[in-house]
């Protein structure tokens, strides 16, 4: 969520650090088979094992969370690159000298 955020205040250092986050969390995601490597250690603690047994998240949105978030990331993606195009093709802006 703070991606379009950082976007529109053309903090792309920021930018480029949050998507970074996002990606890690994605590889380690892909590396356990798609399932949070702390589910298997939360599932010790109890017989619940429903997909919203360890997030506070309703049973429909845990199911496809990683549906929903994924569109959220790459909206919020895009509002970044528009705004780092807008910013990278602008005509200068810059003080000139007057003669």
């Amino acid at each position: 969520m703070a991606l379009p955020v950082v976007g529109v205040l053309r903090r792309f250092r920021w930018a480029a650090i949050l998507t970074g986050l996002v990606l890690l969390e994605c590889g380690v995601l892909a590396v356990n088979g798609g399932r949070c490597p702390l589910s298997d250690l939360a599932a010790k603690f109890t017989d619940d094992h429903a997909h919203n047994f360890d997030i506070y998240l309703p049973n429909w949105l845990a199911q496809r969370n990683k549906v929903i978030f994924g569109v959220l990331f790459v909206a919020g993606e895009l509002v970044v690159l528009g705004y780092w195009l807008r910013e990278r093709y602008a005509p200068s802006r810059g003080l000139g000298l007057r003669g």
